[in-house]
C-alpha cells in the first residue's frame, strides 16, 4: 500500500458513532466502528463508546474518530482542522453546508482573493473544518 495520511478526530466522549453517521450522510461512504468493549473495555468508560471508528467515502476521504477518553483531550482543542478541497466547486459547497449544519460558521463559504472559495466552521461535534478550492466557478 501507497503511503497514505488521515485525520483521526477524537471527540467529546460518546459522540463519536453519531458524528461517523453524520459525516457519512453528507460524504458517503462505509462506516466501521469498533468499540472499547470489543477489546475488554476502559474503566470509566461506556463498553459501546467508540474505540476506533473510521469513514471510508467514495471520494476517497477517508476520516478516522474515536470517543475520547477520561482525561484526554477531544476535539476543539485549538491545534488540528480538518481541510476538505477540491475541484468541484458544487461538491464543496454541498459539503460545506452540510457538514456544518447545527454547528458554528466562523467563515461563509465565498470566493477569495487568491481565487478559490473558502469557508471554515466549527461542526456541532467540536471538531473545527476549512473547505477550499473549486476555481473561481
Amino acid at each position: 500500500m501507497a503511503l497514505r495520511l488521515s485525520p483521526y478526530v477524537t471527540l467529546p466522549g460518546g459522540t463519536a458513532r453519531a458524528a461517523l453517521e453524520f459525516y457519512r450522510s453528507v460524504l458517503g461512504g462505509e462506516v466501521s466502528i469498533s468499540t472499547f468493549g470489543e477489546f475488554g473495555g476502559v474503566e470509566g468508560l461506556d463498553p459501546d463508546a467508540v474505540m476506533h471508528g473510521q469513514l471510508d467515502a467514495p471520494s476517497g476521504v477517508t476520516l478516522m474518530v474515536s470517543d475520547a477518553m477520561p482525561g484526554t483531550t477531544s476535539a476543539g482543542a485549538g491545534n488540528t482542522t480538518l481541510c476538505l478541497f477540491g475541484d468541484d466547486l458544487d461538491e464543496l459547497r454541498t459539503s460545506f453546508t452540510g457538514l456544518s449544519e447545527g454547528g458554528e460558521v466562523t467563515t461563509p463559504f465565498e470566493q477569495q482573493m487568491w481565487g478559490d472559495h473558502y469557508g471554515a466552521f466549527t461542526d456541532r461535534f467540536g471538531a473545527e473544518w476549512m473547505v477550499n478550492g473549486g476555481g473561481s466557478a
